[in-house]
């Protein structure tokens, strides 16, 4: 496995799709990279020679904000956000949707599991 921006891409499979598993780089962003180091994107990662992955390392770490960088300005601006008191702060502080999503229903992935209060039943058919 080809170590690259702190990550162990797979060996078996191309470059461009290998190069996705590094945080904040995409399959189009892999093929970019590729046509950038002059490398063919059907090449499998276990092809490529050291001085091809070096290439790779290089563009990627001049040209692109990476792994732990990019999670930390990412967190960041969250943070500002929330202290700042705007609507999408609230919202990430509260848990819910921040995009303007509907919470009546759905939005079980940002609420957490449903929690039943006592007492409420719902009201009897007519």
């Amino acid at each position: 496995m080809a170590r690259i921006a702190g990550v162990d891409i797979p060996d078996n499979k191309k470059v461009p799709y290998s190069l996705a598993y590094i945080y904040g780089i995409g399959i189009k962003t892999g093929f970019k990279i590729c046509e950038e180091a002059g490398i063919d994107p059907e090449k499998r990662v276990k092809d490529l020679t050291e001085e091809e992955i070096a290439k790779i390392r290089k563009i990627i770490e001049t040209e692109y904000k990476v792994e732990g960088d990019l999670r930390k300005e990412i967190a960041m601006n969250i943070k500002r956000l929330m202290e700042i008191g705007c609507y999408r702060g609230i919202r990430h502080r509260l848990g819910l949707p921040v995009r303007g999503q509907r919470t009546r229903t759905n939005a079980r992935t940002r609420k957490g599991p449903r929690k039943t209060v006592a007492g409420k039943k719902k009201a009897p058919k007519k």
